[in-house]
């Protein structure tokens, strides 16, 4: 039963703040018509040479930032601070129970409370400052070794740091937009007999595949699928997940065409060629997937159509020269898909996954569907006017049978409103 917001978050406001029964707490979401600066903030009481500290680790689109702050008035005011911000979701776990509070449309408190059926011990709360990093995956994981990340020592291979960086970004991102899913109900919440279906469509040697897994696997019931038209890398894989022991499995073919037993919840689809990506994103909506995460890598489709269209006026600039032409095909073809997958019911996100250092091809589309379909209205039509004023005809337009000008007399039902 809903009640007075204010209330339920003064009840919040004391579990976060009692350091000896805190474990950890979560904040995500947005609040109706309103966007707190962060999409996830956590907390959590850490141990440090000036005494116990309340660590908060906020997450922006890029990066996370931490700050620990003195229990007592510090952590009181920044948790004050915290609370103003229009966050829908907060989960807070202490050593007894769990509390899950969802803010309404009605701007009320929707609070569900559990006791744990095992209660922590106080002397299990890692309270260390730098834990192991802060790395989901320790270098010594046996994931690690196996894909030739670390050596059998259980050392970072000093030729795959960069790899280890990437996987353990886009681990972030991944369990972020997992755990928000879960929380705001977009993900169904798994069970042993029905898993988290996850699939990445063009894996390849699998690297993020095999660490989404190994790491996914230790908090929730899940099975991946990984999908590759070369036999050869499913032999490889499907041997390295039976080395493992991990519950995955490889299938032969085309993105386009590849069969699989049932629908998947979450669809990977990273650093697919070209069209690819298109052909990923369609098999994401044909699925009716809840949560999409793409990360594109060349975009040559739309390249070769602005070398054959004319350019409109006044935008003359951005093509003349070959290298900025290049880069405005990528811009302007994951707007296109931003576009298109807003237009087919999900709500988008265009965020940087890793930094630029790492790997060129770092733009990753993230897409929750909320399932209202976009039929006309001004969405729409920014869609027809940006892919008119270019004269292009986008893949994943074609694939999910969006062409032509916009239905007239259709309601707007935009899932970013």
């Amino acid at each position: 039963m809903a009640e007075p917001l204010a209330g339920a978050l003064a009840r919040v406001r004391a579990h976060l703040l009692d350091d000896q029964a805190l474990v950890r707490a979560v904040a995500s979401g947005r609040q109706r018509a309103a966007m707190p600066p962060y999409r996830r903030v956590e907390l959590r009481f850490v141990d440090l040479k000036a005494g116990r500290h309340l660590q908060i680790t906020s997450y922006d689109a890029t990066q996370a930032h931490t700050a620990n702050h003195a229990v007592g008035e510090p952590a009181s005011a920044a948790v004050d601070a915290l609370l103003e911000q229009p966050f829908g979701n907060w989960h807070v776990e202490t050593l007894t129970q769990q509390h899950q509070l969802r803010v309404t449309k009605k701007n009320e408190a929707m609070v569900h409370s559990a006791r744990r059926t095992e209660p922590v011990d106080a002397g299990e709360i890692q309270r260390g400052h730098d834990k192991a990093k802060g790395r989901l995956l320790p270098e010594d994981a046996p994931v690690l070794i196996a894909l030739g990340i670390s050596s059998v020592e259980g050392r970072i291979k000093p030729s795959r740091q960069a790899k280890y960086r990437q996987v353990e970004e886009f681990l972030r991102l991944l369990d972020s937009s997992v755990t928000d899913a879960l929380q705001t109900g977009k993900l169904r919440q798994p069970t042993a007999d029905e898993p988290l279906r996850i699939v990445d469509l063009g894996c390849g040697n699998a690297y993020l595949t095999f660490a989404a897994q190994a790491y996914l696997g230790t908090k929730l019931p899940v099975h991946l699928t990984g999908v590759d038209v070369k036999q050869q890398s499913s032999d490889h894989n499907s041997a390295v997940a039976a080395k493992l022991g991990l519950d995955m499995e490889f299938v032969v073919g085309t993105i386009a065409d590849a069969q699989l037993a049932q629908a998947p919840d979450v669809v990977l689809a990273l650093h697919a060629c070209d069209t690819a990506t298109d052909e990923a994103l369609a098999r994401a909506d044909e699925w009716r997937a809840a949560l999409v995460l793409a990360a594109p890598c060349c975009h040559h489709d739309v390249a070769a159509q602005l070398r054959k269209a004319p350019t409109p006026a006044p935008y003359s600039l951005l093509t003349r020269h070959g290298i900025l032409r290049e880069r405005f095909a990528d811009t302007l073809t994951d707007a296109v898909r931003a576009s298109i997958l807003r237009l087919l019911g999900y709500r988008v996100d265009v965020v940087e996954f890793v930094e630029s250092a790492h790997t060129p091809r770092n733009t990753l589309l993230r897409a929750v569907r909320t399932g209202e379909v976009v039929k006309g209205g001004s969405a729409r039509k920014e869609y027809d006017d940006l892919v008119a004023t270019w004269r292009i005809q986008p893949k994943l337009a074609e694939l999910v049978g969006i062409a032509g000008p916009a239905p007239t007399g259709e309601a707007d039902a935009d899932p970013d409103a």
